[in-house]
């Protein structure tokens, strides 16, 4: 897979698995979690520019990009959040991090959440991009939502359905999301070297069937443990602020800035507007204006 300018990749073991990890920068340390379906680089374009003022550490989530993919259980465990979020506490403690900033996209946002609320000492402030929490989302379905993310039902099918269909031209089925979910339609917005650090892991079975199971994890033991924590009425008590694209998924949600106000004691937010799903690649500019006080404060 590609790097990014400026920082350096290892691999780190975590608990059980082994992160793929690309760090840069100096100061307080500012962890940024990818979504699908992307990786670190995902980050290129913000993450030089908050090495300026953080130790910036980008790791691959299990599954993806050059991180280890391992086999999914039977009741996808593997690749739940809160499994994904004991590595990101597994990758802190290989860096004798106690406390770090997490800023999260999509699926690398939900990892962010639940890394929030299972092990609030280890988050000082917490950064949310284009998601609403997975139970909010699940309930929110309706006809127009169900035809935008229908993705969340077809990966989320038994093994080997989706991964068959995928595996049949996986770069190409990748280039038709990215592009669908863009504020322009098309792939414009994704550098080349980005683009194909995406379409190679799209061509790796191993990654398709990972992706996978992260949205079988996503239809059951995400979606069950975010209503438990909703019945126990715990809510995440790190400093929260959340951005939204004027075209991306939260905004089909009605007031997506509500829905958080209810998970967390201190929320901020805002629309981007003019942007489609993947905002650090779409609006690079807008992120950082609205990420980079917030990790300041």
């Amino acid at each position: 897979m590609s790097g990014i300018d400026g920082f350096v990749q290892s691999r780190v073991a975590c608990t059980g698995v082994t992160l793929s990890v690309h760090r840069g920068g100096a100061g307080p340390a500012l962890i940024l979690l990818h979504g699908y379906p992307q990786n670190h680089m995902a980050w290129h374009l913000v993450a030089p520019r908050l090495a300026q003022r953080f130790d910036v550490i980008i790791p691959d989530l299990r599954g993806y990009g050059d991180s280890d993919a391992p086999a999914d259980d039977a009741g996808h465990s593997v690749y739940s959040k809160r499994e994904m979020a004991r590595d990101i506490v597994g990758l802190m403690d290989a860096f004798d991090l106690p406390r770090a900033h997490v800023l999260g996209h999509d699926r690398g946002a939900r990892v962010a959440y639940r890394l929030a609320l299972d092990h609030p000492q280890r988050v000082a402030r917490l950064g949310i991009i284009e998601i609403v929490p997975t139970a909010e989302f699940w309930r929110a379905w309706d006809r127009e939502l169900a035809l935008k993310a229908y993705h969340w039902t077809f990966l989320a099918q038994p093994a080997p359905l989706p991964e068959m269909l995928i595996n049949a031209d996986g770069p190409a089925y990748i280039d038709r999301t990215l592009a669908s979910w863009s504020r322009k339609g098309d792939l414009t917005a994704f550098a080349p070297t980005a683009l194909a650090s995406y379409r190679a892991q799209a061509a790796d079975p191993a990654r398709v069937a990972a992706m996978c199971a992260d949205y079988r994890a996503g239809a059951g033991i995400d979606r069950d443990l975010d209503e438990a924590d909703r019945a126990a009425g715990r809510k995440i008590a790190a400093p929260l602020h959340f951005i939204w694209a004027e075209a991306g998924f939260p905004a089909r949600n009605g007031d997506p800035l509500a829905i958080w106000r209810s998970w967390a004691d201190q929320v901020s937010g805002d629309c981007i507007r003019g942007c489609g799903h993947f905002a650090m690649e779409e609006a690079p500019d807008a992120v950082l204006d609205q990420m980079l006080p917030h990790f300041l404060a």
